[in-house]
């Protein structure tokens, strides 16, 4: 899997809509400071959902690993110009209720099915997946294939990375064994209420302030953090992450003739170290051309000057990429 970097901010670019004049924004919204609407999804719980713009059908944007509806700042105007588009904060996440453990595809994917029944929202639906967020949807529209009308999913991880690097595999085990004592160190430290003002040795969990945020929304973002159910999720869901990455994609994974669209960032692998860097791309390339191979409507486009998180650098191809799978033959 992709090594995480946890609570890091990534710097993106001011640019034009393919769909008209948009002006893409460059920074995070101070509307991101409180919560959209808080659906009951059952059980005393509410997730956060943020809708805008308007269209026969609605897009669903999945977020990747530990990120909230922040991560869609630049995405959701451009695809609000031309549809009803949504995004959400997982269980645990941003102004979201904390979920049942453990935090796994399927208790997302359930999460989800009700987030979408309990709003209204009609189906089917386009469901847009960044890195983690990919393997969601396509879990989802596996799973509730009358849902779903098509997918764009951005920048897949690499899965099955053992056979390509053995030996980075191993320091990857190594690394998440310190990354998991690291997030109940944390943990601890929310549950008697330190983070607020952390000692020296709890300084890192919350990391520095988004760069792209104001005072107000990054005091939001610090306040979900400060609580357990944060750091509970995160490392639910990043253990989990080890597992689902570890394996190849399942050959048995099959969306029939779903329109699929898999974005791949050009430099996704720009910092890795030159000696895997090449195996970590073949891997990527594996994974991500057997995903588009799952429906005999796939295909998988490079997005040129793309990091990882293309939804912050590369906005507009998302849009361009959802606008086509909206789009129906023949139109």
């Amino acid at each position: 899997m992709l090594r995480i970097a946890l609570l890091a901010g990534v710097a993106g670019v001011c640019t034009i809509s393919a769909a008209g004049d948009l002006v893409v924004p460059q920074r995070i919204p101070d509307s991101y400071a409180q919560a959209g609407s808080l659906i009951d999804i059952g059980q005393g719980r509410h997730l956060n959902l943020r809708c805008s713009g308007q269209g026969a059908q609605t897009v669903i944007l999945e977020a990747g690993s530990h990120a909230d509806t922040t991560t869609w700042f630049k995405v959701q105007p451009l695809i609000a110009a031309f549809a009803k588009v949504c995004s959400y904060d997982r269980a645990g996440y941003g102004f979201s209720d904390e979920g049942p453990m453990p935090r796994n595809l399927d208790a997302d994917v359930s999460d989800l099915h009700d987030l979408i029944g309990r709003a209204g929202i009609s189906t089917p639906v386009v469901m847009v997946g960044h890195s983690l967020g990919s393997n969601i949807v396509r879990r989802y529209a596996q799973m509730h294939a009358n849902d779903v009308s098509g997918l764009v999913l951005i920048d897949p991880p690499a899965q099955d990375m053992a056979a390509f690097a053995p030996a980075w595999s191993k320091d990857e085990e190594a690394m998440n064994a310190r990354r998991f004592d690291f997030i109940r160190q944390c943990l601890a430290g929310a549950e008697k209420h330190q983070l607020a003002s952390p000692p020296a040795e709890l300084q890192q969990c919350m990391g520095a302030p988004h760069p792209l945020a104001s005072d107000k929304v990054n005091a939001a973002i610090a306040a979900y953090k400060y609580k357990p159910a944060f750091w509970r999720t995160l490392l639910s869901e990043l253990q989990d992450n080890a597992v689902v990455f570890s394996k190849p994609v399942s050959p048995a994974e099959t969306l029939g003739q779903l329109p699929l669209i898999v974005l791949a960032a050009s430099d996704a692998q720009a910092d890795a170290p030159a000696e895997v860097r090449r195996a970590l791309e073949a891997a990527t390339d594996k994974t991500q051309t057997r995903i588009a191979s799952t429906s005999s409507r796939g295909e998988r486009q490079m997005v040129a000057r793309s990091s990882h998180d293309m939804q912050l650098d590369q906005p507009e191809a998302i849009a361009r990429a959802v606008a086509k799978v909206l789009k129906k033959p023949g139109d």
